[in-house]
This record gives C-alpha cells, sequence and structure tokens, in this order.
C-alpha cells in the first residue's frame, strides 16, 4: 500500500514516539488524524506541526475508558475523509507495581488502556477496511510481552494479549487487512532520566544504543506499504530481545 493520500488514524499521537510516527507518515503524504487524551497534551502544536506539511489533519479527543468512544471517533474520521486506510494503535499507559501490590483498578486501567483500547478501535476500523477491499493495522506493543519485567505485571499481561491479537486478526481479516504488531526496546527516554537509565540501555543492546522515535516511525512505514507482511512482531530494539 502506498502511503501518499492514504488516511491514518493513530491512537495517542500527539506527543512522544506517536507525535514522531504522525509526523513522519504526513512526510510521506498521508492524511492523518490522531487522537489525544485531553488539553494537557500539545494536541493543537502536533496538528499546526502536520497541517504546515501540506496534509489534512484532524484531532479527536478519545479515553477509552469510554468504550463507546473508539467507535464514535472512527466514525468522526469516516465522515471527514471517506475511508480509513491504516490504524496505528499507539496510545498506552505505562504502569509499575510489584506484585501483590497491584490494586484491581490500576490492574483494569492497563488492561483498558493497552489492550481493550486497541482491540475496540480494530473492532470499529474493520468492517470499514473490509468494504473498502483494503486495510493495515498495526499494534504497537513493547518487550514486556517477552521478557520477564518484575513489577510490570499488568503492563506486560496487557501487552502480551495484544501480540495475541494482533495474531487472531491476522488470521480472520486476512487477505483483505493485513494486521501486525511492533516491539519497540528504549528509543525515547524520560526526560528526566538519570544518565544510569542511558548507560544500562546502551549496556543491553547488542547494538550499545538507545534507538530513536524515528526507528519506529520507519518501521510503521514499512509495515503499511510492506503487502506481504501479516501476523508478524517485528522487533526494533537493537538487539535487546536478544541479551
Amino acid at each position: 500500500m502506498n502511503i501518499t493520500n492514504r488516511t491514518i488514524l493513530i491512537t495517542g499521537a500527539a506527543q512522544r514516539v506517536g507525535r514522531v510516527i504522525a509526523l513522519h507518515l504526513a512526510e510521506r503524504g498521508a492524511n492523518i488524524t490522531f487522537t489525544y487524551l485531553d488539553d494537557s497534551e500539545p494536541w493543537r502544536e502536533t496538528l499546526a506541526e502536520i497541517e504546515a506539511l501540506g496534509v489534512n489533519a484532524l484531532a479527536l479527543p478519545m479515553n477509552v475508558l469510554n468504550p463507546e468512544r473508539p467507535a464514535e471517533v472512527v466514525a468522526q474520521v469516516i465522515e471527514r475523509f471517506g475511508r480509513i486506510d491504516v490504524l496505528v494503535n499507539n496510545a498506552s499507559v505505562w504502569l509499575s507495581d510489584p506484585f501483590l501490590d497491584i490494586s484491581l483498578e490500576r490492574w483494569r486501567a492497563a488492561l483498558d488502556v493497552n489492550l481493550t483500547g486497541p482491540f475496540l478501535c480494530s473492532q470499529a476500523v474493520a468492517p470499514h477496511m473490509l468494504a473498502q477491499g483494503e486495510g493495515v493495522i498495526i499494534n504497537i506493543t513493547d518487550l514486556s510481552a517477552f521478557q520477564t519485567w518484575k513489577n510490570y505485571a499488568h503492563h506486560a499481561a496487557s501487552k502480551a494479549g495484544l501480540v495475541a491479537l494482533t495474531r487472531v486478526m491476522a488470521a480472520e481479516l486476512a487477505p483483505t487487512v493485513r494486521v501486525n504488531a511492533i516491539a519497540p526496546g528504549t528509543v525515547l527516554l524520560p526526560p528526566n532520566a538519570p544518565d544510569s537509565k542511558r548507560q544500562w540501555a546502551e549496556e543491553n543492546s547488542l547494538l550499545k544504543r538507545v534507538g530513536s522515535p524515528e526507528d519506529v516511525a520507519k518501521t510503521v512505514a514499512f509495515l503499511i506499504e510492506m503487502d506481504f507482511a501479516t501476523g508478524a512482531v517485528y522487533f526494533m530494539d537493537g538487539g535487546r530481545a536478544l541479551v
């Protein structure tokens, strides 16, 4: 699938990695709709940056804790653009708690955002993709789905579930809709991350360096264009999964 003039919906893309994905695809000529949680996120700035690239753009609020909102967002995008060619399920929450301290509220929050959100968005988008005869869904998971991370049981469960969801959707929606996942390693440290965190990330990479959000964005573009890829998880981690 060519990227130019396609309509792409990206969840949670007002900032950080999602923003870079949105800008990269806009630079390639795609029309971009992205969702944001609330006005605490710099969505206006991101919207302006996308529009400055000469493509059509739309920003919509979405809290996946409202189970009706994903379908509403999809309907708004279809009304504006007439179709959705690509869905990137990027919105995520990062929670850390010792296993015995995980409350039911925190457990549900991790699964609701990281797994139920992509499920609802994909279920809302897929019928339109099937009707138009093509479509691509890309889920952003991470290495916790494959490695043992202490204090991240709820997060890891949600991301492992997203990997399973990716494979089942790929099987059920083929051959019309392709579904893949990306598992990034350390590509963007928090602004206040200590030097020790960067050093640890570098040491735990076969390439001995930290990646960048652009690495993820380029992988998203690759999976849109690579028409023979479906049901796979692409590691963008500098070899960290092997360490």
